[in-house]
């Protein structure tokens, strides 16, 4: 046994012997599925590459892949998809890449967006093809990924072995990401419509950026090149576009993991005012909010949180949070968390003493009418669609504003005071995009 290994045991032992010691319950929001005694019987470290059912009973039910998403969801999204491609079509996904802040140090690996739609799979250097056939499926589906690695597995974690991978996840055939290039060289040429989508990357956006998410170890960046210039630009074709509009309908699955993150984070928020006092850090805000979303479940932030006290809260993205808070200022706290790779996003602006002066209270007044009055409208029945409802927003302002004094010329409110949008739509991530003329509908 190694020294880590015996560390690890008798720490293990102490705790497990100390039974005086209560219970503590922190994470009160968080999903609790299994028993004490089944909890008891996991073995750690799982041997998966992802928490699942088998290694992770108290986070997932039996029929979820992910928590609170059933497989059986994940195969109607792929379903769906292939069904609204046309014949002799194929869908390639690939991973995100693991992301450094410098050097060797890694952040938090978080998947791509549309991957882990199509297939739950929360493992890096991994792809998927979905290839479109007659089938009663309707599709084949092929899984790549890392598989199983010991030696890298006692740095990094777990994998999941490939039968599994198969297994749980419902693909046809789970393979090697080695072998990723070489099958999508010989399958594009197959198809006529390759449904594919060149990641996003700073500066200017090209065919040869597409599987630079993977890592540049699994394969040479010149060899995803060529297999990119060998699709003409009538037979690739885009494929976020259609998971846009398809994300943009949630289901009752989702919508219940979405309340439970947007309860999360409106409790947090809460709490962070009532810790809030003349005098302390806007750093410790952030922390503050921060460890109770953590404390209740959250995996997350779902992205910097801005907590911007007096002026400073003009800078629509101040994520400095370096000031000390000072007497009768406002502060402004733009934050939200992510829950089972869903995300909130609140935006709230109060005193820092709790109390409001005069002009402050007119002001926040204002601002509050017209949100009580948006969200009234915000209803299938009103056939509005968010441009349209940011326009009503722009001259319920004006007009609440000109009846406290504010003198604004044409332009003024979007030019200087309101230069953002209303809002934006959330899901898998901070902002999935949507048209923004499509109506809002239950």
């Amino acid at each position: 046994m190694s020294l880590r290994s015996a560390l690890a045991n008798t720490t293990a032992r102490v705790i497990h012997s100390s039974a005086s010691i209560p219970p503590i319950r922190l994470c009160t929001q968080a999903r609790k599925y299994a028993t004490e005694a089944s909890i008891d019987s996991i073995s750690k470290p799982s041997s998966y590459g992802q928490p699942l059912f088998q290694s992770h009973p108290h986070l997932l039910k039996r029929d979820e892949l992910t928590p609170g998403i059933p497989a059986e969801e994940y195969e109607r999204r792929r379903k769906a998809l292939i069904d609204s491609l046309p014949p002799n079509s194929v869908v390639v996904s690939v991973s995100a890449p693991i992301k450094y802040m410098s050097g060797s140090i890694f952040y938090k690996y978080r998947q791509a967006s549309d991957f882990w739609y199509l297939t739950g799979f929360e493992e890096p250097d991994s792809a998927v093809i979905l290839e479109k056939n007659s089938t009663s499926r309707g599709y084949r589906m092929t899984i790549f990924s890392v598989g199983k690695d010991p030696a890298k597995e006692q740095w990094d974690g777990a994998r999941t072995n490939f039968q599994d991978v198969a297994t749980l996840f419902k693909a046809d055939h789970a393979q090697s990401i080695n072998d990723f290039p070489a099958q999508l060289r010989s399958l594009i040429n197959l198809y006529s419509n390759v449904f594919v989508d060149v990641q996003p990357r700073r500066g200017v956006r090209s065919p040869k950026s597409l599987l630079k998410y993977l890592s540049p170890a699994v394969a040479p960046r010149s060899e995803y090149d060529s297999i990119l210039e060998s699709l003409s630009n009538s037979r690739r074709k885009p494929l976020a576009p259609l998971l846009a509009r398809m994300r943009a309908t949630k289901s009752e699955h989702e919508q219940r993991i979405m309340r439970a993150a947007a309860d999360i984070s409106g409790s947090a928020l809460a709490k962070t005012m009532r810790f809030t006092r003349p005098g302390i850090p806007e750093s410790a805000l952030a922390a503050h909010f921060e460890y109770l979303c953590c404390l209740s479940g959250s995996q997350r932030l779902a992205y910097v949180p801005v907590v911007a006290s007096g002026p400073n809260a003009l800078i629509i993205h101040y994520t400095s949070n370096n000031h000390v808070v000072k007497e009768d200022e406002m502060i402004l706290v733009d934050a939200g968390c992510e829950y089972n790779g869903y995300a909130s996003d609140l935006t709230r602006t109060y005193p820092a003493s709790g109390t409001f002066t005069a002009p402050q209270k007119e002001l926040y007044s204002v601002v509050l009418s017209v949100q009580k009055a948006l969200i009234q409208m915000c209803t299938e029945s009103h056939r509005l669609n968010l441009y349209e409802l940011h326009r009503k927003s722009c001259d319920l302002l004006k007009q609440g504003l000109g009846q406290i004094g504010f003198q604004l010329r044409t332009g003024d409110l979007e030019r200087i005071l309101y230069p953002h949008f209303l809002g934006h739509p959330i899901g898998i991530g901070k902002s999935p995009p949507i048209q923004l003329i499509d109506y809002l509908a239950s």
